[in-house]
Order: C-alpha cells, then sequence, then structure tokens
C-alpha cells in the first residue's frame, strides 16, 4: 500500500540511469556532526558532486563555476544565493573540509576550491609555488544561457545523431566546462573525420583543456586539413580507433 506521504512527494524518485557520487565514509562519521550552518552543508555536498564532473589534474571547482550552479544556487536562497554560498564556503574552508587558493591565469584571477586531503594539498602548494600547472582551463565567461544550450542540442542532432537523455545530461556538464565555441567545433569535428559519437567529441574538448586550444589543435592553420587531420589522429590513437 502506498502511503500519501509518499505519493505526494515531490521528488519522484531516483531514475536507474542515475549516476552515483561518491562521499567518503569519514564525511558521515565525522564531518556530518560537526557542521550546524545548512548553507555549509549544501555547498560541502555540492562540492563532492561537481568534483566528480571534473576531469584534469588537480580535481577542482572554480567559485566563477559554483556561481553558475543552478540547483545549488537553488538550494540555497531563491532571491539572495550569492552571499550563502560564500558564506557556505568560507565555513566549510575555515572547518577543513574544503581548502581554496586563488590564482591567476589570462589576467584574471580566480578562487580554486578542492577537498581537503593530502593530494589534494600537495598539488595545491604545487600549483602556488608554480611546480605545477593547472589541470585545464580557467572558465572565461559565465556558462551559455538557454537559448545557446538548445543550439547546443541541435548541433549535436545535427552532427552526430539522435539526442540521448545521457547524451543531453553529458552536454549539460560539458557546457560547465567548457567555451561555447569549443563544444561546437568539436561536435563538427566528430562529424568531419565521420566520428558519430559524444565519446569521440568529448575526447577533443579534453585535449583542447589540458594542452591548449591554438590555432593549429582547432584545425584552423594555414594547412588546416593537414593540421586537422595530425591532431585528430592523435585522437583515434588515444581512443583505441583505426
Amino acid at each position: 500500500m502506498t502511503s500519501s506521504t509518499a505519493a505526494n512527494a515531490g521528488f519522484k524518485g531516483f531514475p536507474a540511469s542515475a549516476k552515483a557520487t561518491v562521499l567518503p565514509s569519514v564525511f558521515f562519521s565525522e564531518l556530518l556532526p560537526q557542521i550546524e550552518d545548512v548553507n555549509e552543508l549544501r555547498v560541502t555536498l555540492y562540492l563532492f558532486y561537481a568534483l566528480g564532473r571534473r576531469h584534469g589534474y588537480p580535481r577542482f571547482v572554480t567559485e566563477r563555476e559554483l556561481r553558475a550552479e543552478g540547483p545549488l544556487l537553488a538550494s540555497l536562497d531563491a532571491h539572495e544565493p550569492l552571499p550563502k554560498l560564500k558564506q557556505g564556503l568560507a565555513l566549510a574552508v575555515e572547518r577543513g573540509s574544503l581548502i581554496r587558493i586563488e590564482v591567476e591565469q589570462n589576467g584574471m584571477k580566480e578562487a580554486l576550491f578542492t577537498t581537503n586531503t593530502p593530494a589534494n594539498r600537495r598539488a595545491f602548494e604545487q600549483i602556488r609555488d608554480g611546480r605545477i600547472a593547472l589541470g585545464r582551463a580557467l572558465p572565461q565567461e559565465a556558462p551559455p544561457p538557454a537559448a545557446q544550450r538548445e543550439n547546443v542540442f541541435h548541433l549535436y542532432e545535427e552532427n552526430i545523431g539522435p539526442l540521448t537523455p545521457l547524451v543531453a545530461e553529458e552536454l549539460k556538464e560539458a557546457e560547465q566546462l567548457y567555451p561555447y565555441e569549443w563544444l561546437e567545433e568539436a561536435l563538427r569535428e566528430a562529424a568531419l573525420q565521420n566520428k558519430r559519437s559524444w565519446r569521440y567529441a568529448a575526447a577533443i574538448l579534453q585535449r583542447w583543456a589540458t594542452e591548449g586550444r591554438t590555432r593549429e589543435t582547432a584545425g584552423r592553420a594555414s594547412d588546416g586539413n593537414t593540421a586537422r587531420s595530425q591532431i585528430l589522429n592523435r585522437y583515434r590513437q588515444q581512443l583505441g580507433g583505426g
């Protein structure tokens, strides 16, 4: 018999295809009992989710990216979420569950956040000292508006094929990581090389994020077709393609 509470619940349950977010057991045994502020709790939990979607070493989330995370902002305050976001981040850093550094890339300063682990502390120290580079490019602008997102979906269907719910979710996540023009060009490159899959386009984006996207790597050099072929041959080898 279905209870009235379950029947009237606003949340419809977890779909079978839902991805899992990993939390360390010490979060529940030691950290959770210490957290009293709801904003700190929500921000801390969301960081684990957001970090799981990031690539490169070390994995981090910028404050700019968090300010564009609609579900997080909606959970904090419908009217003034940004002060609550800053409060939650500050409390988590003060407690020691998160660590923060400020870096400058391409003339832009940005605060980076990640979980407080020995490996992440070493990595942030190395970044601060200039011994290692960031594992990915910092976002240069806010995520695209909804109309532009629909255009990304249209580009996918135009260049790759029918859009599935899983790919749509991954495209939404990619919008948080890469500029719109990167998404557009990676999808077109996949179609050009007859590698019509999101996996192939995602590999192009990841390569640009780690190695930098130049005129050559974007396939726009004066000998564009040759440069494009050389770059994409490396992608094929990485993906095990022919």
